[in-house]
C-alpha cells in the first residue's frame, strides 16, 4: 500500500490541517458530527448556526452548545460559519452580532480556541462585524461571489476569501459568475489564501481548482450525501443521489437567491411571495422552518433542500474518513499527471 500523500497549501499551514478541503457552511439545522468527520479525516469541518429566526440569546446558546460538542468530537481545528445580514440602517442583524458573539466568547476557553480556528461569515459584507472578531484570535474567512467583493473583504480584514461559483449550493448571488471564471480572477486580486466551492465533487475537480489558483476547496453537497451527516435524516442524502444534472434550481431565499433541488416546498414559497400574504419577518421564519423540516425531519416534499449543481453527478454515500484524504491523493496523483505529459514543443 502506498504512503497517504497531500497537497502543500498555505491554506492548510495557516489552519494547522493537513489536507486543504473545507466543510461548507451548511444548516440551518446542527452539523456537528459531519464537522467533527471532517476535521477528524484532516481537513476543516464546518459547524453551522440553528437558523436565522431564532431569538438571537437562545440562539447564540445553542450555537454554544453545538461548539463544545464538536469538542467533544474532534481535537482538530474546525470553523463556525454564520452569515452576517445588515439592517436597512447598515447595522449588523441582531442575530448575526448574537452568533459572531457567542464564537467569540467560545474562544475565550483555551481548550475551544484548539479547535475552533476560524469563522467564516457570509451574505452581509465582513466590516460589519470584523470589531467584534478583530481581537478574538479566530481567522476570519469570508465568503463572496464576486472579485469587488472579495477585494472589499480583505480590504476589511478578511484572512480568507472563500470564491464560491454560482454553481455552489444553497445561498449564491444575483449576478451569476461560473467558478471557473471567479476562482482565477479572485486569487489574482487578493494576497491571501482563496478556497475554491462550487462543484467540486472528487480528485479530478479538487485538482482543476488548484490549478486555477485556490489553496483549498470547498465541498458542501458531496459531504451531505456522506453517512457521517447523521445529524441530519438520511432522506436528504438520498434525495440527493436521486436528483438529475441540470435538475437543480434556485428560489429567493433569506439573504438573496439560493440553489435548491425542487419541491413542493419550493413551489408553495413562490405562490407566497406572488402572493405578498407574509411580512419579511414572517417570511424568513417559514423559509428556516421549512429548510429544518429537510434536514431534520427528512420532509423532502414540504422542505426546501439547498444544495449545488453537482447533485447531478453524485450518486453514492462516502464515508469521510476514507472518502477526504483519497480524493486529495487522486487530486495529487491527477496533477503529477498532467505534469507528466508536459514535452518541448517541436521547432517552428
Amino acid at each position: 500500500m502506498s504512503a497517504p500523500v497531500t497537497i502543500a497549501s498555505r491554506f492548510a499551514d495557516l489552519l494547522g490541517i493537513t489536507h486543504p478541503v473545507v466543510q461548507e457552511g451548511l444548516g440551518p439545522y446542527r452539523t456537528v458530527r459531519l464537522a467533527a468527520a471532517v476535521s477528524n479525516a484532516g481537513g476543516l469541518g464546518t459547524v453551522s448556526i440553528p437558523g436565522v429566526s431564532e431569538e438571537p440569546a437562545r440562539g447564540a446558546a445553542i450555537l454554544r452548545g453545538y461548539i463544545e460538542e464538536t469538542c467533544a468530537l474532534t481535537d482538530r481545528p474546525f470553523a463556525v460559519n454564520v452569515p452576517v445580514g445588515t439592517a436597512a440602517d447598515g447595522e449588523v442583524l441582531p442575530f448575526s452580532a448574537a452568533y459572531v458573539g457567542a464564537v467569540v466568547e467560545a474562544v475565550r476557553d483555551p481548550e475551544i480556541a484548539r479547535r475552533l480556528r476560524m469563522i467564516t461569515t457570509s451574505a452581509g459584507p465582513p466590516g460589519v462585524v470584523r470589531p467584534l472578531i478583530a481581537e478574538s484570535g479566530l481567522l476570519h474567512a469570508h465568503k463572496v461571489g464576486g472579485t469587488r467583493q472579495a477585494i472589499r473583504a480583505r480590504r476589511e480584514g478578511a484572512d480568507v476569501i472563500v470564491a464560491s461559483g454560482y454553481e455552489a449550493g444553497g445561498h449564491t448571488h444575483a449576478r451569476p459568475v461560473h467558478t471557473f471564471v471567479l476562482g482565477p480572477s479572485v486569487a489574482a486580486a487578493v494576497d491571501c489564501p482563496v478556497v475554491l466551492a462550487g462543484g467540486v465533487r472528487d480528485g479530478a475537480t479538487m485538482a482543476a481548482a488548484l490549478a486555477l489558483g485556490a489553496d483549498a476547496v470547498a465541498l458542501g453537497t458531496r459531504f451531505v450525501a456522506s453517512r457521517d451527516n447523521t445529524d441530519w435524516h438520511p432522506a436528504y442524502a438520498r434525495r440527493v443521489l436521486a436528483a438529475r444534472e441540470g435538475e437543480d434550481i434556485t428560489f429567493p431565499a433569506i439573504y438573496g437567491p439560493s440553489r435548491a433541488l425542487p419541491s413542493r416546498g419550493v413551489d408553495e414559497l413562490a405562490e407566497i411571495v406572488a402572493g405578498g400574504g407574509l411580512d419579511l419577518a414572517a417570511l424568513t421564519a417559514w423559509k428556516d422552518e421549512r429548510l429544518i423540516r429537510a434536514q431534520r425531519d427528512g420532509d423532502v416534499d414540504g422542505g426546501i433542500l439547498p444544495a449545488g449543481q453537482v447533485s447531478g453527478a453524485i450518486d453514492d454515500l462516502v464515508d469521510v474518513a476514507e472518502f477526504l484524504p483519497a480524493m486529495v491523493a487522486d487530486a495529487a496523483a491527477v496533477l503529477a499527471a498532467l505534469n507528466a505529459r508536459t514535452r518541448p514543443a517541436p521547432p517552428a
